[in-house]
């Protein structure tokens, strides 16, 4: 998402910097109706496969191609093309079933000794060769060390396809014993499989990652085939709800011209009319986009999201005073979701009234609480906080937040301001402790990192003017 389209804070799919570094260039979009969603048809998936659902974290990052990887343990990192491309939601879960494979089958432990032993292969290739060379057979050393790299490089791809090969059929197995039919996982495999046709270049990191050849997708349909869900049409309120979710996606990633396009006034389904609040919204044609969520709000008169939506429009449009009862509603639908609670929190804070801001302390104390990485949280907590004269635990919220959103450096100062407010061993200073202690540790690697490329750049730049 470009930097200068406008954040929709709390949980109306926030944008917030990934702190991963294996995603480091990426963003997550976080969203309570997301998030619900993605783990409510994943679970059973994660069951099938001897995982426990809580343990596995899943992830929305904002990239239009079509990924989904797993790294850091079991986190499961979905890009919004992924879902804005699957048809169906039993093409996204037979997505989901082969990344499960992943953690179940303990593919990244492996992959790393895979990647040793063709690390091994390489190092006696260049030794056999430098040997070869200092003996006065540099074409034969040369070719040594060539050959040698060629084939650690195709030890290691095999695996990766022996693993891939694996995580289809595991995949299709889970989705069996989870009673969903396969044929989704085919269907999405064969339009990755299209695009094995285009170069490299033009490809999406899941076709370059995932090479599907013929004989994986006729192995996938045999064990499909004999599934006994086998032909039936994917869950329809899960669908209904992929599908207002893909609208939800679009109306907010997308530009507006194109999703009125894509969702035109003609269609008066729940999912058209998300998209168009979130294109209105965008544009900023405030009117459109109550009306819209009105209707949705009509509609169904229960859904927590539809008035969350409408809460966030007045609110961002400067009703403050008019969006607290309407966020006081989505949390009383929903209130386990820290992301709305966060939303309600927020508005209170920003009304700067003495007695709104004391009584949006607990609100968001129990956002925290059950959502540790809700920087957002963090940041209206300690607004709260510092201005009902608490500044050591405003300083401590402070400290969470840069911790959360992966800031180690300014994690260390705040932690360092809390432990002078706190009295030393209270519960809140220890915290404040491990929060300095591991920030440190993480701000000093960064430093080095910081030099290893400043030093590698100075590098460059002399051998420039060599």
């Amino acid at each position: 998402m470009s930097k200068a389209f406008k954040q929709i804070t709390a949980s109306v799919l926030l944008l917030l910097v990934l702190p991963f570094s294996a995603a480091r260039a990426q963003s997550i979009l976080r969203d309570a109706e997301t998030e619900d969603f993605l783990h409510e048809v994943s679970d059973p998936i994660f069951i099938a496969a001897g995982l426990n659902p809580s343990s596995v974290h899943l992830y929305l990052l904002h990239d239009n191609s079509i990924n989904a990887f797993v790294t850091g343990g079991q986190n499961i990192f979905i890009h919004s093309g992924l879902i804005l491309e699957a048809d169906n939601v039993n093409e996204f879960l037979g997505v989901m079933a082969h990344e499960t494979c992943h953690i179940a089958c303990g593919h990244r432990v492996r992959t790393a000794s895979a990647l040793g032993t063709a690390g091994t292969t390489s190092i006696l290739s260049m030794v056999l060769g430098a040997a070869a060379i200092l003996a006065g057979g540099a074409d034969a050393g040369m070719g040594i060390m060539m050959a040698g790299q060629s084939m650690a490089q195709g030890q290691f791809l095999a695996y990766s396809r022996g693993q891939e090969s694996e995580a289809d059929l595991a995949g299709a197995r889970y989705l069996q014993e989870a009673g969903i039919p396969g044929e989704g996982m085919i269907a999405f495999f064969e339009k990755l499989r299209d695009q094995e046709i285009l170069a490299q270049v033009r490809q999406d990191p899941y076709v370059r990652s995932h090479p599907l050849n013929r004989t994986r997708i006729m192995q996938l349909q045999e064990v499909v085939g004999d599934s006994p869900f086998a032909g039936q049409a994917p869950n329809p309120d899960m669908n209904e709800k992929f599908n207002r979710l893909k609208a939800k996606l679009a109306g907010y990633l997308f530009e507006p011209r194109r999703t009125l396009r894509d969702y035109p006034l003609s269609d008066t389904s729940a999912s058209a009319r998300y998209a168009r609040v979130y294109a209105y919204h965008k544009a900023l044609e405030w009117d459109a986009a109550l009306n819209e969520a009105d209707a949705l709000i009509a509609m169904e008169p229960n859904n927590p999201y539809f008035y969350e939506i409408k809460g966030q429009i007045l609110f961002e449009n400067g009703h403050v005073e008019q969006s607290l009862p309407v966020f006081k509603k989505a949390v009383e639908l929903a209130p386990r979701q820290p992301l709305i609670a966060t939303a309600l929190g927020q508005a209170m804070v920003s009304t700067e009234d003495e007695k709104l801001m004391a009584d949006a302390i607990p609100i968001l104390e129990a956002a925290t609480r059950q959502d540790r990485n809700n920087s957002f949280a963090w940041f209206n907590l300690a607004k709260a906080y510092a201005w009902m004269g608490r500044e050591a635990e405003a300083s401590l919220a402070t400290a969470e937040r840069f911790y959360s959103g992966g800031s180690p450096m300014q994690a260390v100062m705040h932690a360092q301001r809390a432990m002078e407010g706190f009295d030393e061993g209270t519960p809140e200073w220890l915290r404040a402790q491990d929060i300095l202690y591991v920030s440190q540790e993480a701000a000093e690697k960064f430093r080095r990192q910081q030099e290893r490329q400043r030093r590698e750049q100075e590098r460059r730049r002399l051998q420039e003017f060599e």
